[in-house]
């Protein structure tokens, strides 16, 4: 059964200013069934909130870890848990 969970990640690097949050949206778009948002943090890093299916989660944390994106990402820090819900869509913050 593929249980719907909530990832969080917190991708560091150079992750501000170059499109990242557009472009993970437009992936959790392009894989579909994911709801939550990327924000822009203070300390240059960029928060990743996404609850649906986790193996929807799964392939975009590996999207995130890959090297495929805008900029550079050094590193990416996850924690997983049960959905709160409440999200409309997958949103740029």
């Amino acid at each position: 059964m593929n249980e719907d969970v909530r990832l969080t990640a917190w991708v560091r690097g150079q992750v501000q200013g170059v499109g990242f949050r557009w472009f993970t949206r437009a992936n959790a778009l392009r894989i579909g069934g994911l709801a939550g948002f990327a924000l822009n943090l203070g300390d240059g890093r960029v928060q990743v909130v996404a609850e649906g299916p986790k193996d929807h989660c799964e392939q975009l944390l590996e999207w995130l870890r890959t090297g495929d994106t805008p900029g550079r990402v050094d590193g990416v820090t996850e924690i997983w848990d049960t959905p709160r819900g409440g999200y409309d869509g997958f949103a740029i913050r």
